[in-house]
């Protein structure tokens, strides 16, 4: 009987010691991410790159050409999508966030945190040209406007509540913003 036992024992124990041998002796490769760059296209849209930062001087009459009337009341009129409706609010895919209206990059994934307020949220944007700010009065609040470092169009608002090391909560529309995931 105790043989038996031994036997059952090797039988399963066995496979398990191969897998974690095999797992151990396995070669861990590097896999580098990267973003692609220049994937969205919008060719109804002149001032659209992904790799251009040339800062942008257009009027609201040639936006409005341009870019879907959605998107136009938000970027241009700094209208806000209502919360939690946006397509990015609640995502957690690694990659990079663009402006909508010009492709400028402006957040990586990796910045990116459950602020549970309706908006997708990030604590730094992707550098310091990025994005430019405005104090915003509006709607009898004092907060601060979070504007396209192109082409000055609006993203939403910065505020002082978020998450280290920054501090800051880069409370954006969703609509305002395109993403490319990451690839291997």
């Amino acid at each position: 009987m105790k043989t038996k036992t031994h036997f059952f024992s090797i039988c399963f124990l066995l496979p398990l010691f191969i897998l974690q041998a095999c797992g151990q002796t396995a070669k861990k490769g590097t896999s580098k991410v990267t973003s692609m760059e220049n994937k969205i296209s919008k060719p109804g849209n002149p001032y659209y790159s992904n790799t251009d930062t040339t800062k942008l001087i257009v009027s609201n009459a040639e936006w409005k050409k341009v870019l879907p009337e959605d998107v136009y009341d938000v970027m241009r009129n700094a209208d806000t999508e209502r919360p939690f409706t946006g397509k990015y609010w609640n995502t957690d895919e690694k990659g990079t966030y663009y402006c909508a209206s010009c492709g400028n990059k402006l957040f990586r994934s990796g910045a990116k945190f459950a602020s549970s307020c309706g908006w997708p949220s990030f604590f730094e944007q992707d550098n310091k040209k990025s994005i430019v700010y405005k104090n915003d009065n509006s709607l009898g609040m004092e907060r601060i406007e979070a504007l396209c470092g192109r082409c000055n169009g609006h993203l939403g608002h910065l505020f002082d509540d978020g998450p280290e090391p920054t501090g800051k909560r880069y409370c954006m529309n969703s609509i305002a913003l395109d993403f490319i995931p990451d690839t291997k």
